[in-house]
């Protein structure tokens, strides 16, 4: 069977790296095939990867607060690249201040995103996550 591939990166101007190493070394050890593009990635960059790789899901990390404004856009771009299909995932500290997470999760669900996790979600638990996706299509 064919690994799954997954796009991870931390998006915008964040160059918190830790996370997003942890997170991609949990994914491969569950089996998928990482593509890490690192720190500070732009929209069309995790598209490049995704449509070079033929990627499953594209996992956008961040940390510093302003990935609401740095994912905005995002599934629209995905669609206008042929990427309709793409599982789209963000999690960290996404946002700006305390926040209700329900409400945040639903700004990024309204925005195309497959799944949002709140800050300090265990790798376990996105690849539950996506190995039910991937069950389903």
């Amino acid at each position: 069977m064919k690994k799954r591939v997954i796009v991870t990166g931390v998006i915008g101007a964040d160059v918190h790296a830790v996370g997003n190493k942890i997170l991609a070394y949990a994914l491969e050890e569950a089996g998928f095939h990482v593509v890490n593009l690192g720190v500070m990635v732009s929209q069309e960059e995790y598209i490049e990867a995704a449509l070079e790789t033929n990627a499953d899901a594209i996992l956008v990390s961040s940390l510093y607060g302003h990935g609401e404004i740095d994912c905005n856009g995002l599934r629209d771009k995905c669609d206008e690249a042929g990427l309709k299909d793409i599982i789209l995932l963000a999690g960290g500290n996404i946002v700006v201040g305390k926040q209700d997470f329900k409400e945040v999760e639903k700004r990024f669900m309204d925005m195309g995103f497959t799944k949002v996790y709140p800050p300090g979600t265990q790798p376990e638990t996105t690849i539950e996550d996506l190995n039910l996706m991937f069950a389903k299509k």
